[in-house]
């Protein structure tokens, strides 16, 4: 499969929303909790070993970081500030907590949203604070449960039920999947899902 997401580039990290490029084109989030393994799954996307930044220490995203996927900036990757790490001060954490549902909220070029969560401790209350920001205005949700290389298949398939229903009592309407970074597993399915919501083909450049 050609992957278009090995293109992809920093452009900036926003503080604010008010720092993030016009709000034109299509944007895919990323959002999880702090050490769930998100940036090991967005560089598993890109084919990249470091186009997120991956940290022993939770935490370390602390802005919205943008990354380009088209010369002209009019599709973009989007990686929200991990939530839930306890060691940072309480007033850090509120503002992360403002800057990613102020982007859910209000963000028009939003096209979809991937939430990370680790496959041994999936749909925590943190995990469901954050799926709330997204129902004034639903958007497709694909939810990763990375680090499937921890657990049995039988496990995985569990907890792969087990978030399918929580979804489904909460009223949304998800797509998910298991992914190891490690192993290289689900790569492929979630390149071809957000191939699809993008509408590029897998020829296309």
């Amino acid at each position: 499969m050609h992957n278009p997401f090995r293109e992809a580039e920093f452009v900036l990290g926003a503080a604010r929303i008010a720092q993030l490029p016009p709000d034109t084109g299509v944007e895919i989030a990323f959002a999880g909790r702090s050490n769930a393994g998100k940036s090991s799954a967005m560089n598993a996307l890109c084919g990249r070993r470091a186009l997120a930044r991956v940290s022993r220490t939770p935490g370390r995203t602390q802005e919205i970081n943008v990354f380009r996927l088209t010369p002209g900036g009019e599709q973009r990757l989007i990686d929200l500030p991990g939530y839930g790490y306890a060691r940072v001060p309480p007033a850090q954490r509120a503002h992360w907590d403002r800057l990613i549902g102020q982007y859910l909220r209000e963000r028009q070029s939003l096209l979809g949203l991937v939430l990370i969560m680790d496959i041994r401790r999936p749909m925590t209350d943190l995990d469901r604070n954050l799926l709330q920001w997204l129902e004034p205005q639903p958007r497709p949700l694909h939810v990763v449960l990375t680090k499937a290389d921890k657990v049995s298949r039988n496990e995985a398939a569990r907890q792969l039920q087990r978030a399918r229903r929580d979804l489904e009592e909460m009223g949304l309407n998800a797509t998910l999947q298991s992914f190891s970074a490690l192993k290289r597993e689900g790569v492929e399915d979630l390149q071809g899902l957000l191939l699809e919501w993008l509408e590029i083909g897998p020829d296309q450049d």
